[in-house]
């Protein structure tokens, strides 16, 4: 007898949910480019038919697994900035770091097969423009972030704030797949990766750390206004 997957087990929860919880399940073991709609719609329970009255697109879907099952770091930055004092700029940064470790940790298994698959990857991408969401979202949450910093003085004026959340995220990123090759092929531990990344990028940031450097925070070389993930 086949097994059935968990959504398909529960079918009391409601159509929505076992459509996402689905898609999840078949992104992470699929890859975004080979879990279809229809296998996703098999898995929940339901028709084609009835996961497009809940979902425009399989990107609309794929943006809502990414907002609705992994861990979050839109929320935490919208509270940063808003109120960038609450605690140290080194604790700050080292939840963060370690947010964004978790979100590309669970996200990238799920996105990779995309850049197998030229066309497809070209059309996911223009799908993610008219929703206005895309990778870079999380780079210029960051940098909003750290402007506010700056703004209140904790961060050093002559900062590239999207530059300093372009380093941030790029080495939490790479802890998601750098590491497989490696003896351990494990990545370092979240508990000593976040704070040591933190405080590193602080090192460069805070004020009275460095001398001599020139710029300014919000750099020509950002592209566009930072804006809420």
């Amino acid at each position: 007898m086949q097994q059935k997957s968990a959504t398909e087990a529960a079918p009391s929860k409601p159509a929505r949910i076992r459509i996402l919880d689905a898609a999840h399940e078949l992104m992470l073991t699929l890859g975004l480019s080979r879990a279809t709609t229809k296998e996703i719609a098999r898995a929940a329970g339901c028709s084609e038919a009835a996961l497009y009255k809940y979902f425009a697109s399989k990107e609309e879907l794929f943006i809502r697994v990414l907002h609705e099952r992994l861990p979050q770091l839109g929320p935490l930055l919208e509270r940063l900035t808003a109120e960038p004092r609450e605690h140290s700029l080194e604790e700050n940064l080292t939840e963060i770091a370690r947010q964004a470790a978790l979100f590309y940790e669970q996200s990238f298994p799920i996105a990779a097969s995309l850049y197998a698959e030229t066309q497809l990857k070209r059309r996911h991408d223009d799908a993610m423009r008219a929703m206005g969401a895309g990778p870079h979202m999380p780079i210029r949450g960051v940098a909003a972030y750290l402007l506010a910093e700056q703004r209140a003085g904790r961060v050093q004026p002559d900062t590239d704030t999207y530059a300093a959340a372009s380093l941030l995220l790029g080495a939490c990123a790479q802890r998601a797949f750098a590491y497989d090759a490696t003896q351990e092929g494990t990545p370092p531990p979240l508990d000593s990766f976040a704070p040591a990344l933190a405080r590193t990028l602080l090192a460069g940031i805070a004020p009275g750390n460095r001398a001599g450097s020139t710029g300014s925070g919000d750099t020509t070389g950002s592209p566009g206004a930072p804006d809420t993930l």
